[in-house]
């Protein structure tokens, strides 16, 4: 457990490296967000069809974490990873050089395929190190360490966009996946032999089966998987609610979506101060119940006007804050019910989250129709859907508890 810890050497920077792992998500998406109107014309596509680069960027990344979770608890963390930055480059460099929006969609999908690696993989090795509530913490700082990404990522997105062409965009993230690589290779492996599953690939792709038995994992599973639903649904509806809808400038929509990460920043610092003497059961509640509240009132803004561009602001703000409750308890409960395999389970929490948002965003692209309603009413259904598997999975923690009890 040293490992992970501050006062040892390389504390600070497997943190570090592993908040920028965590965060491979939102650079992939929040940086290209602001010239999603430039690359429709450019690239001579439809507004439906860029949102389906977002959500088939999610298809790639729920699908890879399901590869690289058994690689790992078979041959350990640090290497998979590595090769997960080195197709993520691949990938990136792909969407650079594309020449219309299918093909952006299928480098779109590589790319995730080798991001997903990281994400998955810093999960497991915050498993690997540490118990339930001190992993909810960790991950609530890494997330606010890591947050730092959507917060920038638009506005660079947006002045690389001014200073160069979107094709800079993506050459901006080859730069960043090969850095990362580099990195990667200088922390330790928190996976020791000992440890790893013996089993064949296969043999661990069929023991999925027995973590999807697992009804309190699949329960905190379901709880992300409906919020992110709603978070991008937000990514993918925003820009054009803002920018076509509202009229706002890409420089100011940027501005604005990186201050809700304020938010998500603050709910995450709070997370980790009150986590180990609260517990991550009652915030992870607090935060469910804020998504399915603000998630309402923001379908009320978006279909109704009221309140206007103000009104959105304020209760995207709201809904996306709740992240910095929900995320890093919810993953620690999931994977705090499982005692090997923790790869495997991070896989099949990322890929419902990431699926999940796959299907979020999808929905946007679907029944778009000029104004933010399809979007308000998509996070509206997510929050309360994500609400009620957090109440159903606490109350399958308790069954089970006074079952192993009696």
């Amino acid at each position: 457990m040293s490992v992970g810890t501050t006062s040892e050497p390389g504390g600070f920077r497997l943190l570090f490296i592993l908040a920028v792992l965590l965060g491979f998500a939102s650079i992939s998406t929040d940086l290209f967000l602001p010239a999603l109107p430039t690359m429709q014309v450019a690239l001579a596509t439809t507004e439906g069809t860029l949102q389906f680069a977002i959500s088939g960027y999610l298809l790639g990344f729920g699908f890879g974490q399901l590869f690289w979770g058994p690689v790992s608890d078979r041959f350990g963390r640090r290497g998979p990873v590595a090769l997960g930055l080195v197709v993520f480059v691949i990938g990136s460099a792909g969407c650079a050089l594309a020449t219309d929006g299918w093909q952006l969609i299928g480098w779109r999908v590589v790319q995730a395929l080798g991001a997903s690696a990281g994400v998955a993989l810093a999960r497991a090795m915050v498993r690997d190190l540490y118990d339930r509530d001190r992993a909810a913490k960790v991950l609530s700082t890494l997330m606010t360490v890591m947050a730092i990404a959507p917060l920038l990522g638009p506005s660079m997105g947006a002045q690389i966009l001014a200073a160069a062409s979107w094709q800079a965009i993506f050459w901006t993230l080859v730069a960043i996946g090969i850095a990362t690589a580099v990195a990667i290779l200088t922390v330790p492996e928190t996976l020791p032999a000992e440890k790893r599953h013996p089993d064949t690939f296969w043999q661990a792709v069929g023991g999925y089966g027995s973590v999807l038995r697992n009804r309190v994992l699949v329960s905190y599973a379901a709880a992300v998987g409906f919020f992110y639903v709603g978070v991008f649904a937000n990514i993918a509806g925003g820009a054009f609610a803002y920018i076509a809808y509202h009229g706002l400038s890409p420089e100011l929509y940027g501005l604005i979506f990186s201050s809700g990460v304020l938010g998500l920043m603050a709910a995450n610092f709070v997370n980790a101060r009150l986590v180990i003497r609260l517990g991550s059961d009652r915030m992870l509640f607090a935060g469910a119940l804020g998504a399915a509240v603000f998630g309402t009132a923001l379908a009320i803004v978006t279909t109704t006007g009221i309140g206007g561009v103000a009104g959105l602001i304020v209760t995207q703000f709201l809904f996306t804050a709740m992240n910095g409750l929900i995320l890093a308890n919810a993953v620690a409960g999931a994977l705090s019910s499982v005692q090997q395999r923790a790869g495997a389970a991070s896989a099949v929490v990322g890929a419902i989250q990431y699926g999940s948002g796959m299907v979020g965003s999808a929905l946007v692209g679907l029944f778009a129709n000029g104004t933010p309603a399809p979007m308000g009413i998509v996070m509206a259904l997510a929050g309360i859907g994500c609400f009620a598997s957090i109440v159903m999975a606490r109350r399958t923690a308790r069954v089970i508890t006074v079952t192993r009890k009696g």
